[in-house]
């Protein structure tokens, strides 16, 4: 058997770097990073201890490297919200069926935690600023602002409208990661009756 060569040795190290990751955003979301060790890191990936310092001096640097890549991938999907077809409050059903997804509930849980948690890497805590709901809201003013101007959204204050909606949102993405028993969770087109102008 001939040797690898660097290709194939880099292209082996992102895939074990990507699985570390993901073994790591399962532990993070649920325990926090007071509450994860390096061990139960490596455990999940089915490696061993020391083969996780080899990718990431420590569970701070982990978990920074993850709040950073789910903070990014959010602020674009926020952004091209604008990008996709259809009329304003189309795009904003898009937008909430994509928010609410199950795919995407352990990077919910990550940025709940990078949020609301004591012992954030200060880096982590300079993420959370720049990413702060304000810049959400502020995203999705003009979008808010079309569908009021096409007479699909309800008259009223443009921030306090889309907080309310981003708050609500919140708040089911909570309840559903919790699998509390009878809890459902309702469907996008009676979500936005809260906003819809009947």
């Amino acid at each position: 058997m001939s040797p690898l060569n660097e290709e194939q040795q880099l292209h082996i190290r992102d895939e074990r770097r990507e699985q570390i990751m993901s073994a790591a955003l399962k532990v993070f979301a649920r325990r926090g990073i007071i509450g994860t060790k390096m061990s139960m890191i490596a455990a999940e990936a089915k490696i061993s201890h020391g083969l996780l310092y080899h990718y990431f001096a420590s569970k701070e640097e982990l978990f920074t490297t993850l709040v950073e890549r789910a903070m990014i991938a959010s602020d674009e999907a926020m952004q091209t919200v604008y990008d996709l077809p259809g009329s304003p409050i189309d795009k904003i059903k898009a937008l909430t069926q994509d928010m609410l997804d199950e795919g995407g509930t352990d990077y919910f849980l990550l940025i709940h935690q990078a949020r609301t948690s004591e012992g954030v890497p200060d880096k982590v805590v300079e993420l959370m600023k720049h990413y702060s709901m304000d810049n959400y809201v502020k995203q999705l003013q003009a979008l808010f602002r079309e569908g009021q101007e096409a007479g699909q959204l309800v008259d009223g204050d443009l921030d306090e409208m889309i907080s309310s909606y981003l708050s609500v949102l919140s708040g089911l993405m909570v309840l559903n990661v919790q699998k509390i028993g009878g809890y459902q969770l309702p469907r996008v087109d009676v979500l936005l009756r809260m906003i819809a102008s009947l």
